[in-house]
């Protein structure tokens, strides 16, 4: 709630007075018992978005890994470099970003001898609400994976399926 007759806090904008919280409570629409991660596309540019799952992930993962966007990942998917998508195999099978490969968050570390440090690889999973991507690369960088080579899409399919980009069948 804004209060124009708060206590003045000593910030101002050219000389006026900005309007400061007393107190801001947000909260996020409760979850649903069934939820959907993936949103659901029915044609003519309309989709369909479950908001109520997940738990909201920071921009920023960890120092020295670089978040990005959609034409940042368009960009590294048509130079040739890898994008691992890190949820788990049922969410691949319904829809992926063309030309990446399924590497679950549990299963990382069993892989980490097909990723290359010395090139960037993307990591995405379900949004921005998800925490498969978050909780794989806390994986890669406590076994010691330079962070400098992991860019994070935290976008993920939410964002990707939202802005109309295309999806394949994942395996």
């Amino acid at each position: 709630m804004w209060n124009a007759d708060a206590p003045d806090s000593g910030v101002s904008v050219s000389g006026s007075r900005l309007l400061m919280p007393l107190q801001t409570k947000l909260e996020r629409i409760p979850s649903r018992e069934e939820n959907r991660m993936i949103p659901r596309m029915f044609g003519h540019g309309l989709a369909e978005v479950d908001v109520t799952w997940g738990t909201l992930q920071p921009i920023e993962l960890a120092p020295g890994v670089r978040t990005i966007g959609e034409l940042e990942l368009i960009e590294h998917l048509g130079r040739g470099l890898a994008a691992i998508d890190t949820r788990l195999e049922e969410f691949r099978r319904e829809a992926t970003i063309p030309g990446s490969r399924g590497i679950t968050h549990e299963e990382i570390l069993d892989h980490l001898d097909e990723l290359d440090p010395s090139s960037p690889t993307a990591f995405f999973c379900n949004g921005p609400q998800c925490t498969a991507t978050p909780q794989a690369i806390e994986r890669l960088l406590d076994a010691g994976y330079p962070a400098a080579a992991i860019l994070y899409y935290r976008g993920g399919m939410h964002d990707w399926i939202t802005l109309g980009l295309p999806t394949v069948s994942g395996k």
